[in-house]
């Protein structure tokens, strides 16, 4: 039996602070009165919906499905005084903005995979946030100081090599469903069926 990474999702309890893993990509935060604030995460497909939703609920926040007029699904939460003090690090002068403090252990990048991860060929793919382009560069270097150096493709950050997805499918530990299993970090771009 492998040995669990001190900083992997499995090792640790999840919390609050890792919705910085959805922030990272297309999650968003409204302030209201500056007295709580409310996440909204556009998703495409169900099945992130249903993971997404599971996962926010073991951190104790409560979700609603959405669906918009273009007929996307998506997560989002009620306005709570505990998410202001993340509204309030990654926003500046009204505009998403990634902290210059930004740390990724497991549980952020387990959500970030349950949001946007998918395979590009032999890489593995985090998606960004389209809408916030200045995140990118402070997003890229939390993941490289989390041990995965990625490059820049389009609005997403490609991880490539044997070592760096090892290291990827450890801190996010397993996938939580038989839906998300194609979609999920590997040592390895061809999967082997169970």
């Amino acid at each position: 039996m492998a040995q669990l990474s001190f900083y992997s999702a499995e090792a640790n309890q999840p919390h609050a602070g890792d919705l910085a893993g959805l922030l990272c990509c297309q999650g968003q935060l409204a302030e209201f009165a500056r007295t709580a604030a409310r996440l909204t995460l556009p998703l495409d497909a169900r099945w992130r919906v249903r993971a997404v939703r599971l996962a926010l609920a073991e951190r104790g926040i409560e979700t609603t499905p959405t669906v918009t007029d273009e007929g996307l699904h998506g997560v989002r939460t009620a306005f709570r005084a505990d998410l202001l003090s993340l509204a309030e690090e990654w926003t500046k002068e009204g505009e998403k903005f990634a902290p210059s403090g930004l740390s990724l252990d497991g549980g952020a990048l387990r959500l970030w995979v349950l949001a946007a991860g998918s395979w590009l060929g032999t890489s593995y793919l985090l998606g960004l946030d389209p809408e916030a382009p200045d995140t990118y560069d402070t997003v890229r270097g939390a993941l490289g100081n989390a041990g995965l150096p990625a490059t820049l493709q389009g609005t997403g950050l490609r991880i490539s090599g044997r070592r760096r997805l090892r290291r990827l499918a450890e801190l996010v530990g397993r996938p939580p469903s038989g839906d998300a299993e194609e979609h999920w970090p590997a040592v390895s771009g061809v999967r082997e069926s169970a």
